[in-house]
Parts: C-alpha cells; sequence; structure tokens
C-alpha cells in the first residue's frame, strides 16, 4: 500500500489477534478533585433518601385518610395518592444509590479473568475482605449523613407492605361485608335495565332471556351516580324463561323461579365480568372474558372454563300487582372468590 509515494507495512496478518489497546488513561471526576463537589453530592444524595422517607410516610397518611371505600371519585384520589407516594419512595432510593455510586463511590476500572465458580478456602477468604474493602471504599462508615438517610428510607419503606396486608387481616377498613351482599330485599320489583320499567311474568317467551337490575336503582339520586354504578355492578341480573320440565331444581330452592321463570346474578364467579352471551337451546350462558360457561337449566353451575363456583340464584315471586319482585337477597355473595366469603353463606356471619 503506497501513500504519498511511501509504502507501508501492515501491522498484523490477517486472522491474527488484534493487539490489546488498553485502558484510556484515568480522568478523575469532579467530585474527586473539589472537597466542595463531594459534600454537594453528598447532600443531594441525603436529601434523595430524606424525601423517599417522607414518601412512604405520606403512603400512610394517604392510606388512612383516604380509606377505598365511597364515592368513585374518592377511589381515584386514592390510587393516585397513593401510587405517587409509593413510586416517589421506590423511585428516590433507587436514583440516591445511582448517585451516591457514580459520585462519590470509587471510581475504579477492574479487569478480572474468568475462572472455575468453585470457590477454594483462601478465595471465600479474599471475597469477604473484598466486601469489607468495599464498604470502606464506598464512605458508608464516613459519609454518616448518607448512611442514616438512606438507613431511614429503608427503615420506612415497609410501612406501605404492612398497610397494604392489612387489608387482609381482621381489622381491615374495608370489611367483606360490603361484598357480601346487595340491596335486593323482599318484596323489591325486578325492572328491566333499559327502560327501568317493572317485568310481569307474562312479559317473557319461553326461551327470552332479559337483563335486569333491582327498581331501588331508579331512587338513586343523580348526585350519587358513582355509588348508583356501584350497586348497579353488584346487583345486575338475568331472567330467562324456560319451559317447567326443561330445568332442575337444586335442593333448598323450591319455589325460586315463577312460572319457569329463573334469576341469576349477572356477574361471573370468575374475576367478575358481566356475562349476557346466552345458547337458547341448551341453556347456556358464556362469559366473554374467559369463557367460563354456566348451566342456567341446572342451577347455575360451571360446565366449562376457569370459574369454579356456580352463578348465584336470586330467588322470585310475583307482588300484588303481578310483578316480578324478589323474595330476599342472594343467598350467597355475587362475583369473584375472596377468602372470607364462607363467612357469608347463606346470608349470615359466622
Amino acid at each position: 500500500m503506497t501513500t504519498h509515494g511511501s509504502e507501508l507495512e501492515p501491522t498484523t496478518q490477517r486472522g491474527d489477534p488484534l493487539p490489546d489497546p488498553g485502558l484510556p488513561p484515568h480522568e478523575p471526576r469532579l467530585t474527586d478533585v473539589d472537597v466542595k463537589q463531594a459534600k454537594r453530592a453528598e447532600r443531594q444524595v441525603s436529601a434523595m433518601f430524606g424525601v423517599a422517607a417522607l414518601g412512604s410516610i405520606g403512603f400512610v397518611v394517604a392510606y388512612l385518610a383516604l380509606p377505598l371505600t365511597g364515592e368513585l371519585d374518592r377511589l381515584q384520589v386514592s390510587n393516585i395518592a397513593l401510587g405517587v407516594t409509593l413510586g416517589l419512595a421506590l423511585f428516590l432510593i433507587g436514583i440516591g444509590a445511582i448517585q451516591w455510586a457514580k459520585k462519590l463511590m470509587p471510581d475504579v476500572e477492574m479487569v478480572q479473568e474468568r475462572h472455575s465458580l468453585a470457590s477454594t478456602p483462601d478465595e471465600q477468604a479474599g471475597a469477604i475482605a473484598a466486601i469489607e474493602a468495599g464498604a470502606e471504599e464506598s464512605g458508608i462508615g464516613r459519609r454518616k449523613m448518607i448512611r442514616n438517610s438512606l438507613l431511614g428510607a429503608m427503615a420506612l419503606l415497609p410501612l406501605p407492605i404492612v398497610f397494604i396486608l392489612g387489608d387482609m387481616g381482621p381489622l381491615s377498613p374495608n370489611p367483606a361485608r360490603v361484598r357480601a351482599s346487595t340491596i335486593w330485599e323482599p318484596g323489591m320489583r325486578v325492572v328491566n335495565d333499559v327502560t327501568f320499567e317493572p317485568i310481569r311474568p307474562e312479559d317473557l317467551e319461553v326461551g327470552q332471556l332479559v337483563n335486569a337490575m333491582p327498581e331501588a336503582y331508579k331512587e338513586i339520586p343523580e348526585e350519587e351516580h358513582s355509588q348508583a354504578l356501584r350497586v348497579r355492578a353488584f346487583a345486575s341480573v338475568i331472567l330467562v324463561r324456560m319451559e317447567l320440565d326443561e330445568f332442575v331444581v337444586e335442593p333448598g330452592r323450591e319455589g325460586w323461579d315463577v312460572d319457569g321463570i329463573l334469576c341469576y346474578s349477572k356477574i361471573c364467579t370468575h374475576v367478575g365480568c358481566p356475562i349476557s352471551l346466552y345458547e337458547q337451546q341448551t341453556h347456556n350462558m358464556l362469559c366473554p372474558c374467559h369463557q367460563s360457561t354456566f348451566a342456567l337449566a341446572d342451577g347455575g353451575k360451571v360446565v366449562f372454563g376457569p370459574a369454579r363456583r356456580p352463578l348465584p340464584q336470586l330467588a322470585l315471586e310475583v307482588d300484588a300487582e303481578g310483578y316480578l319482585a324478589a323474595q330476599g337477597d342472594f343467598s350467597e355473595p355475587v362475583g369473584p372468590s375472596y377468602w372470607e366469603r364462607e363467612q357469608f353463606i347463606d346470608g349470615e356471619s359466622v
């Protein structure tokens, strides 16, 4: 190869490895040469750990001041407050640790050859010595401000977990009783969930399915709209009419139908999706979320899918004016399973 009339010899032959270029000269960081910058970085890291501790305390305050009950708007504010405070605590602990490592811990580049995974006693002792040396070099003993603020942030971080797990205990501010009942009560009429008109038995033909809800839903004031949505979610039902010889009457449910009209909860017992896909010939009800299938002609039992409990059935009667009404509330909690559910079977707390 010739350049400007001079011939250059190749430094390596084809296939030979390139020479090790080595490491570039080490350039000290600003915090390595300026004590004021090091102190400034130390204050920054300590401030991050301190604010992280406040975030954990803020989570507890938000949890107690904004319980997960009540109006939908309140629930949204609570979720935002809990997410922001806990996220801030975790984020600042992580960022503070990164800042500490990048600006204050030793800036040394090391190269280590791979070796077998089995460690000799000497290697184990060397590893322990390296850990101790790393602790010394990190400055955790010398930089008391960082150490104390980190310990404070880490000590308070489990508090949100303790309060979250508290929902699983007997002192939970959200008792399972809230989910154990609906607004259905004896004599309450069943109304169409579109027209809100009460339903007579003769309004339903054999094979027909109607989505319905309790009449009391109409009486909830507009200013309590979010509460109305919650009531509707738990109390929604489906009505289906069959020939009297097409369905099985479960023991203890004699007299729950009206001339072949059966009423079931509209809430899937798997994860709580609303169900409305009805197969008229088989009298099976399909949940569109995960394909759980319930046999309405056989007590709402599960015939396919991940659900493990039948659909709760609502006992029906005809009131003095000839409209369909409930004999009472569901005999068991509606919706997905939860740990305390067995305490409220048959409407009683044990």
